[in-house]
């Protein structure tokens, strides 16, 4: 379940950058697929963004995240020994693509891809 809760939010990460403009705010659909280690192999779920501020549609786990202007992700998520980081970039188009990688008690890495959807 910890692994499932991890490698869904990895999308949600931090920008040390500007706010995102408002065409990043709203529902995005997430795919996250384990490319190597113990991680369960693939999930899709919700993640909001709010004013530039991400977060999962869900609760046990610990989220800092931020989209940049430019749409670029950098961050993590945590949930209880385990940490994934993740980067990436949203487009304008309603698109988004990067990769993340999980350490501590699980190690494992892979892509996520994004569709905004609402």
């Amino acid at each position: 379940m910890i692994r499932s809760i991890l490698l869904a939010t990895a999308l949600v990460c931090s920008v040390p950058a500007l706010a995102a403009p408002p065409r990043y705010d709203g529902t995005w659909s997430v795919e996250i697929i384990t490319e190597s280690g113990a991680c369960d192999r693939a999930y899709r779920y919700p993640v909001r963004i709010e004013n530039g501020q991400a977060r999962f549609i869900g609760t046990a786990f610990t989220v800092n995240g931020q989209v940049a202007r430019n749409g670029a992700l950098r961050g993590s998520i945590s949930s209880g020994l385990s940490t994934a980081m993740v980067v990436g970039r949203l487009g304008a188009n309603g698109f988004g693509q990067g990769t993340w990688v999980a350490s501590g008690s699980l190690e494992c890495r892979g892509r996520w891809s994004a569709e905004k959807r609402g």
